[in-house]
């Protein structure tokens, strides 16, 4: 409430951050910034309806630990745990399941602080049109502190990954998508081949892979030989088709383990990305223009394309809002520079938008509160929940007008 109060006073936006995962500059400010590092603390725990209270500033990896203890864990998680809870809802983060929706689909109920210096707790009995709104916000409608979450029993699951033909797999897709508790694949660009990943919950005792097997995997194949194969592309980007081959070369893998051990994997290959939710009935045709268009443009990209799949919510400002999506992200290696993705980005924003798209909030597009009003039915109903809760605009920088309007 001091910082909110500290930042009328001075006339400056005020801004909290959480971990500094998000690509978008959310948290970019000039004013007064908060910190939540050190908000981190599981507040209370109902163990009858499996729901768990935390700080807005704990770290997933935190959260994934902390409810294993508890004999719980969330029903879905994306592919890193370095996110804070908040930012990681804020932005509608999400993993992959057509039968489950993105991450902020877990919160019931949420505390913040809004633009006046007051403590709000939101549910769905008490403001459902404020507590939608809330769920996802990207921070513009107070500071989060406190975020009450559905939990269910911890479960584990099987992992079963490998290389495939994608065309074979395009031809399958929906009997994947439906089959899999959560399914995902990556396209290899220059190649006809895809790495899938097939995650299913199961009563099997627990079978992981072998230290070495974990270290390799994870590791070696996907991160330290990856990085030096995306390092000697930056410097030969004419090599990278043949280096393209090399990368659905790792052996499959079976395995039975905790759940969010399963869901998340380290990630240090630095790039940059942008993703796009799509109906999800879209996504073949998506992928079809995204590849055609990589064949007809003298571009080299190396990162696989992952697709991903969420079911619908009623969440005002989530990209999966009324309708189940298929998610597409893009990414190319850091060292490659914006002469090189800004192009290959803004030909996929354009046949996302094409195909319905909307993008993901935490990561690079180009869109403005103009060409993403019209995409959310929801717009104008959040709109109305932010000019009660900051009617001075408090919370609202430079980057944050350009994406809801000043």
């Amino acid at each position: 409430m001091r910082a909110v109060e500290r930042a009328r006073e001075l006339g400056k936006p005020l801004r909290a951050v959480g971990a500094g995962h998000s690509f978008s500059p959310l948290a970019a400010c000039d004013g007064v910034l908060v910190d939540l590092r050190d908000c981190a603390r599981v507040i209370a725990v109902d163990r009858e309806r499996k729901r768990v209270t935390v700080e807005a500033g704990i770290r997933l990896h935190a959260l994934n630990r902390a409810l294993d203890a508890l004999g719980m864990a969330l029903p879905n998680l994306g592919d890193i745990a370095y996110q804070s809870i908040s930012g990681a809802t804020a932005t509608a983060t999400h993993g992959t399941g057509v039968r489950l929706g993105n991450l902020s689909t877990a919160i019931v109920g949420m505390r913040l602080v809004d633009g006046r210096g007051e403590v709000r707790d939101l549910d769905q009995e008490s403001d459902p049109e404020s507590f939608r709104a809330a769920q996802v916000s990207l921070g513009a409608l107070g500071v989060v502190s406190q975020i009450t979450l559905q939990c269910v029993p911890a479960f584990h699951l099987q992992a079963r990954e490998g290389a495939e033909r994608v065309d074979a797999l395009l031809e399958h897709l929906d009997m994947e998508v439906d089959g899999h508790d959560h399914f995902e694949f990556f396209w290899v660009p220059h190649t006809g081949w895809a790495l899938t990943k097939r995650n299913d919950r199961t009563e099997r005792p627990l079978a992981p892979r072998r230290v070495w097997s974990a270290l390799r995997d994870d590791l070696l194949y996907s991160n330290a030989a990856f990085g030096a194969v995306c390092f000697a592309a930056s410097l030969r980007p004419d090599w990278i088709p043949r280096l393209a081959r090399m990368v659905p070369a790792s052996p499959p893998a079976q395995y039975v383990d905790k759940s969010w051990r399963v869901f998340a994997s380290p990630r240090l290959v630095r790039f940059v990305e942008m993703e796009w939710a799509v109906p999800r009935e879209a996504a073949a045709d998506a992928l079809g223009r995204i590849r055609a268009w990589l064949d007809e443009s003298d571009l080299r990209i190396l990162f696989p394309v992952e697709v991903r799949f969420v079911a619908g919510d009623e969440i005002l400002l989530s990209p999966a809002y009324g309708r189940d999506s298929a998610y597409l992200a893009v990414h190319v290696y850091h060292r490659r520079g914006s002469a090189v993705w800004e192009p290959y980005f803004r030909a996929v924003s354009e046949i996302a938008r094409e195909l319905g798209g909307r993008p993901h909030w935490g990561k690079l597009h180009f869109e403005t509160a103009e060409s993403l009003a019209p995409l959310y039915p929801g717009w104008e109903a959040w709109q109305k929940v932010r000019a009660r809760c900051d009617p001075e605009r408090v919370f609202t920088t430079p980057a944050v007008a350009r994406l809801l309007g000043p």
